[in-house]
């Protein structure tokens, strides 16, 4: 049994038990949930998509929060510290909090106890269907499988009113579908992951579509939907709301609320305030998130669309609503830093991310000099994501990224150069010497974004807090 003295020490356990880093498939974590008897007497979140994750899990919990309720949120990945990924009222769970966690399931997947302990009669029903080739048998979880075991595990020890949960890659055979959930979002769907998920998106909407569940509302922010997920939640006896038909939002101005409280904004009226309908209701006269970008609206909908399904067990007041937009935060979405010159951090690494940037992008004031900061994961669309960005930098200072998958400053300049962007491109060893080149050479008024991994803006985020 192994029992390791802190955080770090765990995590490079973890890393160590499976040999691949991504191994989708429920059996082992679904064997493992058993023999600890995690069963979550709470109301359950699950959170999926392309992109939007992320946003719509910091959402529900800033609301929820707002709200009253104890909330555990499990995303990833982290950024600076891997505490990041569980938190209960907005906060990390402690380091000893997590290694207690791990020991517990270290203990279960080696078979050498059951927590809590099960009578026989209960051990038979739980072996009845179970892979016998997995019964008793030390078993080589993955690092995310680990972490979502642990994360639930000290939702249900601590006592929280509600769970969110992030699936970490695609749905139907991600480790967070193991646990079955209330309310299922799909956030958006486009390609990515095509190795594990498919090349087209009728593919990839069936794997995110196997969240839903029998009898339960499945909220899709994805305003195309793919035949593939519309069918599968009709096959399972799934109620789906679709943005746009069953849901959305009315973006309104200040100047149109004065004179009509259900007319909707002229594109020449500046929207300041938005309406949610859904099959339950409306709520009116809403703030913005504080979370920037065009898309957010769309999350923020299917953030409300799910607390009218759950309004029930988890009733929310608009002074909660109100207050959980406006205090929402989210690193490295569409990120600004204090100081000069603008400092944007943006986790986009694929196409659809790429294009929300550049969206984002416009509708900040011009500058003189527009730099990016830019490394990629060698396994991601490079090419899409710099044709949705190449007429927007001035200057690419690219990095490689010393990790697994990582590409190389090389790699990424090739690329850039088949896509024959305009801009100047610059090579450098690491995304921290890229950002500190950045910062030694932009003007006051011109502007830096990192982007195109978490690894990227990670680096770029620790590098500016030891330069500040």
């Amino acid at each position: 049994m192994n029992v390791h003295k802190n955080l770090p020490a765990w995590l490079t356990h973890l890393e160590s038990l499976n040999p691949k880093t991504i191994s989708l498939g429920l059996s082992r974590v679904t064997e493992v949930k058993q023999r600890m008897n995690l069963s979550p007497d709470f109301p359950v979140i699950v959170v999926g998509g392309t992109n939007g994750k992320g946003s719509v899990c910091a959402m529900l919990e800033s609301i929820l929060f707002a709200a009253g309720y104890r909330v555990g949120c499990y995303t990833s990945p982290h950024l600076l510290e891997y505490n990041e990924r569980v938190r209960i009222d907005k906060q990390p769970v402690s380091d000893a909090d997590l290694c207690a966690s791990f020991t517990a399931i270290e203990l279960a997947r080696q078979g050498v106890a059951l927590t809590p302990a099960l009578s026989q009669r209960e051990k038979n029903e739980r072996d009845v269907g179970m892979n016998p080739d997995l019964r008793n048998t030390d078993i080589a979880l993955t690092y995310f499988e680990f972490g979502t075991l642990a994360a639930m595990q000290l939702f249900i020890e601590q006592q929280v009113d509600v769970a969110i949960l992030e699936v970490g890659l695609g749905g139907r055979l991600d480790a967070v579908n193991v646990f079955d959930s209330d309310c299922a979002i799909v956030t958006s769907i486009d390609i990515d992951h095509i190795d594990y998920l498919g090349d087209t998106r009728e593919l990839i909407g069936f794997e995110k579509a196997g969240i839903f569940r029998s009898g339960k509302v499945a909220i899709c922010a994805e305003p195309n939907v793919p035949d593939t997920l519309v069918k599968h939640a009709q096959d399972i006896g799934a109620t789906l709301w679709q943005i746009g038909t069953d849901f959305g939002f009315n973006e309104v101005s200040l100047t149109a609320r004065a004179h009509d409280p259900l007319s909707i904004a002229t594109p020449a009226a500046s929207p300041q305030q938005w309406d949610f309908y859904s099959p339950i209701g409306a709520r009116a006269s809403l703030p913005y998130p504080a979370l920037r970008g065009a898309f957010q609206l769309g999350n923020a909908s299917a953030v409300l669309a799910a607390l009218d399904v759950l309004k029930e067990k988890l009733p929310v007041n608009m002074a909660a609503v109100r207050c959980g937009l406006v205090e929402v935060s989210l690193t490295g979405r569409f990120q600004t830093l204090p100081g000069k010159p603008t400092v944007i951090l943006d986790v986009a690494h694929n196409p659809h991310a790429a294009r929300s940037l550049a969206q984002n992008w416009t509708s900040l004031p011009p500058v003189p000099r527009r730099y990016a900061v830019f490394a990629m994961l060698k396994d991601k669309d490079m090419a899409g994501v710099i044709t949705a960005l190449q007429d927007q930098v001035d200057v690419w200072l690219v990095a490689s990224i010393h990790a697994p998958r990582g590409a190389t400053a090389d790699e990424v300049s090739s690329a850039l150069q088949a896509c024959h962007v305009h801009g100047d491109i610059q090579k450098f060893d690491d995304p921290t010497a890229a950002f500190v080149h950045a910062c030694n050479v932009a003007g006051e008024n011109d502007r830096i974004t990192a982007f195109g991994s978490f690894y990227t803006v990670a680096e770029v985020l620790q590098a500016h807090r030891l330069h500040r």
